[in-house]
């Protein structure tokens, strides 16, 4: 009879705070000659399985670090931020660490890169495995390129939308129909949600709004609003709100709501590669997560804008609504203009300014913000049944022009925290045309850029003002953008990288 296995107790490590910012990847430190390094053969890149001694089940999948300098004692271990949120606890606490166990969901994902469609098994295992923080950036990395292009058909696209759905919180509201509208991105200044919230609220649909950070862009709808209003709501402050006021405009990533989906975007962005089902999966998910029924979506479509042709466009809208239907939700497609940046301003503070302006009725406020935001409000309540098809503007246009939309407005800030004023930059300096003509053409993404170099939107009072629109006729020395930035250094940088950019601005002589 073989003896029993020895029960080996794990070692314990003394938990230590670096405070590294590794924005959502859990990464965790050893000292190289540290002993547990030696004995369980751990080496940089390795993936670690890391808990607490005080909490059971299981822990978090970490990738390790290996430090060789004395930055850390033998028996500590040093966590990310990130970590050190997941893991909760204080300084010095005891955790151990173990070689994670082997991850069996990628093998769907090689699967996948080799033409094998996925199931609706493997796609819920994936997202529970990213959910649970056990892909790393490199794993994350090889699914999303399975998945780019049309590599995902519409069955792919609905079961991991329904997967991301179920890894997070799900809301529901005490209503038979609740509004929603989204823009799939890609032009800059297109706030429109801040003045769409209100109108239809106003309106009386209900209509509980989650946005997102700006990843690579200069201003998500979440930072703009965040220079107006508090938005990092927790689940039942943000019910009040909207028990309150029908509608809010907070951050998503407050409550949970498709975390996957966030995980996702932090590596998809930056490797430029574009995947309609991925992006459906993506809004959806956001969507029937908040507990939306009836949703907007808005798809401007330019040269240099995200969705560059009618007919991209149009496959995409498909997609979006093949997989509502699925889903239970009803989806309605809005193809707009997305030639040029809507509005003026583009950075958190500067886009927050323009929508005041449209919402007080200001005599300056940009005509072009006023009449996208009430053209897709109006949209919104015929899709919700408020008015006949065709009487929707009107509707919209009314709450806007008595002043219903400004007071409530002011109500959803006053009761998610107060209403506040945005901030002024530090700096400013004009970019003026070098020659005399009209506008033919302006570059959103390098508009984009100009804007990020200057500082947005970490720095919420950064980015630039756009003065030259399409079919403007401009003299030499006229003002073509003004930067806004918090620091001369970002100011010099944003404005050496315009003035180097031929084709920020088209200008075309004229007879």
């Amino acid at each position: 009879m073989n003896a029993p296995e020895p029960v080996v107790s794990p070692v314990s490590l003394r938990l230590r705070r670096l405070g590294i910012d590794t924005y959502q990847q859990y990464v965790v430190y050893l000292r190289a000659d540290a002993p547990i390094v030696r004995s369980e053969g751990f080496e940089a890149q390795s993936r670690l399985e890391i808990r607490r001694l005080d909490q059971p089940g299981p822990g978090l999948t970490a990738i390790l670090n290996v430090v060789h300098e004395p930055l850390l004692e033998e028996d500590e271990i040093g966590v990310s931020e990130a970590a050190w949120r997941a893991l909760g606890g204080a300084g010095g606490d005891a955790v151990a660490a173990v070689h994670a166990p082997p991850l069996q969901s990628f093998g769907a994902i090689q699967s996948k890169i080799f033409g094998r469609p996925l199931s609706r098994d493997a796609a819920a295992a994936i997202v529970a495995d990213v959910a649970a923080g056990r892909y790393s950036d490199i794993e994350l990395a090889a699914m999303i390129t399975a998945c780019s292009g049309n590599r995902l058909d519409v069955a792919e696209t609905h079961a991991l939308t329904a997967a991301m759905i179920a890894a997070g919180q799900r809301l529901r509201w005490d209503a038979p129909l609740v509004a929603d509208k989204h823009c799939v991105g890609g032009l800059p200044g297109n706030r429109t949600t801040l003045l769409v919230v209100p109108i239809v609220a106003a309106c009386g649909l209900l209509i509980p709004k989650t946005s997102s950070r700006a990843i690579t862009s200069p201003a998500g709808t979440a930072d703009v609003m965040e220079t107006l209003a508090p938005v990092a709501l927790e689940l039942s402050a943000m019910r009040r709100v909207v028990e309150r006021e029908g509608g809010c405009i907070t951050w998503g990533g407050a409550v949970q709501l498709s975390p996957v989906d966030d995980l996702l975007i932090r590596v998809e962005r930056p490797l430029g590669l574009d995947s309609d089902g991925l992006l459906v999966a993506s809004i959806l998910s956001k969507k029937v997560a908040a507990g939306s029924t009836h949703v907007l979506i808005d798809i401007p479509v330019g040269r240099t804008a995200k969705v560059r042709s009618p007919e991209a466009a149009g496959r995409l809208g498909q997609r979006l609504t093949d997989v509502g239907r699925q889903l239970g939700i009803t989806v309605s497609i809005e193809m707009t203009c997305g030639e040029q940046p809507v509005g003026r301003g583009i950075g958190p503070a500067l886009e927050a300014y323009d929508a005041l302006a449209v919402l007080q009725n200001q005599a300056d406020a940009p005509d072009d913000l006023r009449k996208r935001a009430l053209m897709l409000a109006g949209y919104l309540l015929e899709l919700g049944g408020k008015v006949h098809p065709g009487g929707g503007l009107a509707m919209a246009s009314g709450a806007l022009a008595n002043g219903a939309a400004w007071r409530k407005f002011q109500g959803i800030c006053d009761a998610q925290g107060g209403l506040r004023t945005p901030p002024r930059a530090r700096y400013t300096r004009t970019l003026h045309a070098a020659h005399a003509g009209l506008v033919a053409a302006v570059d959103n993404r390098a508009l984009a850029r100009a804007a990020k170099l200057a500082g947005a939107p970490k720095a919420p009072a950064a980015g630039l003002v756009f003065h030259a629109p399409l079919g403007t006729q401009v003299d030499v020395g006229q003002p073509l953008l003004t930067l806004h930035a918090e620091s001369p250094g970002e100011l010099a940088y944003a404005m050496t990288y315009a003035q180097s950019q031929d084709n920020l601005f088209t200008i075309v002589e004229t007879p």
